[in-house]
């Protein structure tokens, strides 16, 4: 059976309902601040994201930084790409890799401690507009640092600094803190069927 054309008429004048409501809905907002941004879940992703928000708040001519706090000192794309935007990126890769690879909790510890430091300095810094914590939620998830410092850090940050936090499991604590969060949901994950890291798809 054959469907029936959407009558041109009907379908501008439900549009222009819709417009209107939508354009009420954006000019209520009128707060502008810094944003505490949580990436977490299961699903790949996370850091993805906040990559693609470093790569928006460039174009922009913005500055931006990246703490990484587990990921060790492997060479990555995005890291590649970004650090080519010059004085505009601040990168410092600061873990020693994941846990089970280290097998050295006073080791873990002191990483997680150079990288808290690390971020503490980025976000100090007035011209910065984006600081990226990537995998800082597995950090609090071990207790390498104090939750409840590294949660009155970022909420005291100055009010235009955006931040972004991934990894797995963030702690309630952080989430209640947070003005966005994204809970990337795992569907399905090609290491499942056997499909090894690959270059331009997980580094």
């Amino acid at each position: 059976m054959t469907e029936k054309p959407a009558d041109p008429d009907r379908h501008r004048a439900k549009m222009e309902k819709r417009k209107a409501v939508q354009d009420a809905e954006v000019a209520s907002k009128t707060i502008e601040k810094g944003l505490l941004i949580v990436n977490t879940g299961p699903g790949k992703g996370k850091s993805t994201a906040a990559f693609g928000l470093a790569l928006r708040m460039l174009g922009h001519g913005r500055k931006v930084g990246v703490v990484q706090f587990i990921k060790g000192a492997w060479s990555t794309g995005e890291r590649d790409v970004l650090e080519r935007f010059g004085d505009l990126v601040a990168w410092h890769t600061m873990g020693e890799g994941f846990t089970w690879e280290t097998q050295d909790r006073d080791r873990d510890v002191a990483a997680a401690g150079r990288a808290w430091g690390k971020a503490r300095e980025l976000m100090a810094d007035p011209d910065m507009a984006l600081v990226v914590l990537d995998e800082l939620n597995i950090a609090l998830r071990y207790d390498y640092l104090p939750l409840a410092e590294v949660v009155d850090t970022l909420q005291a940050r100055r009010p235009d600094l955006h931040v972004v936090v991934t990894g797995r499991n963030a702690r309630p604590e952080l989430v209640e803190a947070a003005d966005l969060v994204t809970e990337m949901t795992l569907v399905k994950h090609h290491f499942a069927a056997g499909v090894k890291a690959q270059q331009g798809i997980e580094f």
